[in-house]
C-alpha cells in the first residue's frame, strides 16, 4: 500500500504553499469562479472573470442579473445556460437565505443550486482557510493511479483520502495534487520518468524507464 503522508511530503516540497490557479478576491468570487470551471479550463475561466468581476460586485448584482445577457457574458465557458442558472439561482439564495454572503460549511453551501462537494470545498480549502480534499478530475485520477484511491465515485475517493491524509495538511495536498495532475500526471502520456512519486507509485502501467 503506498504510503500517502510520504507521497504528501514529496508534493509539498515540489510544490510549496500550493494555490488554486483561479484569480478571485473574495468568496464570492471563488464561487462563481468555481461553477464556471465545469467543464472548462481555469485559463478560460480567468478570462472570463476578469471582466465578470468588474460588473457583479455582490450576490445583489447576479441575484439582479439579465439571463440572456448574463449567459453571453460567460457563453466561452462553455455549458453557459445551465452555469447562468445556477449562478444567478445561487446568489438569489444567498441574499434570501444567508444575508447575501457565502456560507462557511459544508452542509450550508451544498444547498446552494450548482454546489456540490467538489465546489464547497475549494471553497472551503481556499476561501475560508479550512481543510478540505475538493475531488476533481485531476485528483481522481492521480489518486487511483498512485494506489490511495480506489474508486471512480469522487465522494468515496474524498473519504479514502480524507482518512490517509493528515487532517492539517488536506488542503495543502489537494492543491499540490492537482497541480502534478496538470503537469506530470497528465491523462494521456503521463511524464512518469520526470515524476517526483514514481517510486512511491502504485500503477502497474507507469513507465519503467527514469529520466
Amino acid at each position: 500500500m503506498p504510503d500517502a503522508k510520504k507521497i504528501t511530503a514529496l508534493l509539498l516540497k515540489k510544490y510549496p504553499n500550493p494555490r488554486t490557479a483561479l484569480n478571485f478576491s473574495n468568496t464570492l468570487e471563488l464561487l462563481v469562479a468555481t461553477i464556471l470551471s465545469a467543464q472548462c479550463t481555469d485559463t478560460r475561466v480567468n478570462e472570463v472573470t476578469k471582466t465578470l468581476f468588474k460588473k457583479y460586485r455582490d450576490a445583489g448584482d447576479y441575484a439582479g442579473a439579465d439571463l440572456n445577457a448574463f449567459e453571453n457574458e460567460i457563453r466561452s465557458t462553455g455549458f453557459y445556460r445551465n452555469k447562468a442558472k445556477m449562478i444567478i439561482g445561487c446568489c438569489r439564495k444567498l441574499i434570501k437565505e444567508f444575508k447575501g454572503r457565502v456560507p462557511s460549511t459544508i452542509e450550508e453551501l451544498t444547498t446552494l443550486p450548482g454546489v456540490g462537494r467538489k465546489t464547497a470545498n475549494v471553497i472551503l480549502g481556499s476561501a475560508f482557510g479550512k481543510q478540505a480534499i475538493a475531488v476533481d478530475t485531476h485528483v481522481l485520477r492521480v489518486s487511483n493511479r498512485l494506489g490511495i484511491a480506489h474508486s471512480e465515485n469522487p465522494d468515496k475517493v474524498e473519504e479514502e483520502l480524507m482518512k490517509q491524509i493528515l487532517d492539517n495538511k488536506w488542503t495543502e495536498f489537494n492543491l499540490a495534487l492537482i497541480l502534478h495532475g496538470r503537469e506530470t500526471c497528465i491523462a494521456r502520456k503521463p511524464r512518469c520518468g520526470a515524476c517526483v512519486l514514481y517510486d512511491e507509485c502504485g500503477w502497474p502501467e507507469k513507465n519503467k524507464e527514469r529520466i
